[in-house]
């Protein structure tokens, strides 16, 4: 094989499992991808028991966070809160994985 700059072979020492993980996914260009996965997994995390309660999905397209609410007043809530949500969202993922969010 070629040495490529781009993924330049093995390094000589070992790296700790998490930077070795975030190196793979930098390789193959899966971190938007994996952020994704993880911001969904995490919705109840961040929003808490109650509106993760009441939210039946939650997807992601073209930067655009979808959550279905079963709820008119969570909905409206959330709707008010609709900043304070994409800062917390901004500062565990970056600010380059959601543009917005929309309350379905």
């Amino acid at each position: 094989m070629y040495p490529n700059k781009n993924f330049p072979g093995r390094k000589k020492e070992a790296a700790p499992m998490e930077e070795a993980f975030q190196e793979l996914l930098k390789a193959y260009r899966l971190e938007g991808k994996f952020k994704e996965k993880s911001l969904i997994h995490d919705w109840a995390e961040l929003v808490g028991k109650t509106i993760a309660d009441r939210t039946e999905s939650v997807f992601i397209r073209e930067k655009k966070l979808f959550a279905k609410i079963n709820s008119g007043p969570v909905k409206r809530e959330l709707q008010f809160n609709k900043s304070k949500i994409l800062t917390l969202i901004e500062d565990r993922y970056g600010k380059d994985l959601i543009d917005d969010l929309v309350f379905v």
